[in-house]
């Protein structure tokens, strides 16, 4: 039976419980949760005075796997363990010798390798020694269907929450880039006044910098609703203000609602439960969009759309188009979603 996968919170608990391995192999797409697992090992496994003499940090680039077996075959120095951080892995030459150190590693050294980007090779023998005695991590990208939840659960943990329109304001802005979205939820807990504990749109439009009417957000709702007007105001306002509503930003969202859309038509039950059980959304009431958006726009009619984006996107980047603007693009492209 194949083993199961452990998830960063797993990680963490064991760390926080003083449950040490003595290899983390954190590697995979999203960096933020290999900082974060990281970051602890640097500042919590040791005190600071150990961490002078025992807590080495390498990087890939500049060492080679001998050197850093060295490293883990020393012992701690008036202290239980040390620790050893190998970051940016995936430039690591000689990944495959580390085999023969597992074998018999040094129960004092807690060994962590930091491989953003991609993953190891999981034939590779190596993995198989890693996944014995230690952790093997993989961070998978968040899809955007999970930033709601996310956005949630980070603000619940500073003892906050967030308006559904703000966390969605939020998750169509910064995008699936946790760290940049973290440090948005940093710089919104801050301003809460005191004793409130809730995020509001107001307060994404004032501290963020999104406008609440002329969002992604609001642009994907006017079109749920075919509100040809509302539409149109949206357009011209990131026409207006580029910077923060780029049309490659704006296409992903389209895209990705409509292609959710398409796989809707296939939910056995269409309700916000089957829905959202289907699309694999975190609650019922994402699912009332796509429920508002079947009774505007047919299978057929999204498979169009679906195209349409495309094309745009193709356009935007250059591919036969040398005269319209992203604003034009964009504007042509709302016009056949609504018509």
């Amino acid at each position: 039976m194949a083993k199961q996968e452990i998830s960063y919170e797993e990680i963490l608990k064991s760390l926080q419980a003083r449950q040490y391995k003595p290899v983390y192999y954190l590697m995979g797409e999203e960096s933020y949760y290999i900082d974060q697992l990281a970051d602890y090992m640097t500042h919590h496994i040791l005190t600071e005075t150990e961490q002078e003499f025992n807590l080495t940090v390498m990087y890939g680039a500049d060492v080679d796997m001998a050197t850093v077996i060295n490293a883990a075959k020393r012992y701690p120095m008036m202290a239980e363990h040390q620790v050893v951080i190998v970051k940016e892995a995936q430039a690591l030459r000689g990944i495959d010798e580390l085999a023969y150190y597992l074998q018999r590693p040094l129960q004092s050294t807690i060994l962590v390798f930091c491989h953003k980007h991609g993953v190891l090779d999981r034939r590779k023998k190596v993995v198989a020694e890693i996944d014995k005695i230690g952790v093997l991590y993989e961070s998978k990208k968040i899809k955007e269907s999970q930033l709601p939840a996310f956005i949630t659960n980070y603000l619940k943990r500073k003892g906050a929450d967030a308006e559904p329109k703000a966390a969605a304001m939020l998750a169509d802005f910064v995008g699936t880039d946790l760290s940049r979205l973290t440090g948005e939820l940093d710089k919104l807990a801050l301003t809460l006044a005191n004793g409130a504990t809730r995020v509001t749109p107001e307060q994404v439009e004032r501290h963020i910098g999104i406008s609440k009417e002329f969002n992604n957000f609001e642009l994907r709702s006017a079109l749920v609703e075919k509100n040809v007007l509302k539409a149109n105001r949206i357009i011209r306002y990131f026409e207006e203000n580029p910077k923060n509503n780029p049309i490659q930003m704006t296409l992903s969202l389209l895209f990705g609602f409509f292609s959710n859309l398409m796989l809707a038509y296939y939910a056995p039950e269409k309700s916000e439960n089957g829905v959202a059980a289907f699309l694999g959304l975190r609650t019922p009431w994402q699912a009332k969009e796509y429920l508002a958006a079947m009774r505007q726009y047919s299978g057929v009619k999204t498979m169009q759309i679906i195209g349409e984006i495309r094309y745009t996107d193709a356009r935007s980047k250059g591919v036969g188009n040398s005269s319209l603007s992203d604003g034009d693009l964009l504007r042509e492209l709302i016009f056949k979603i609504l018509h």
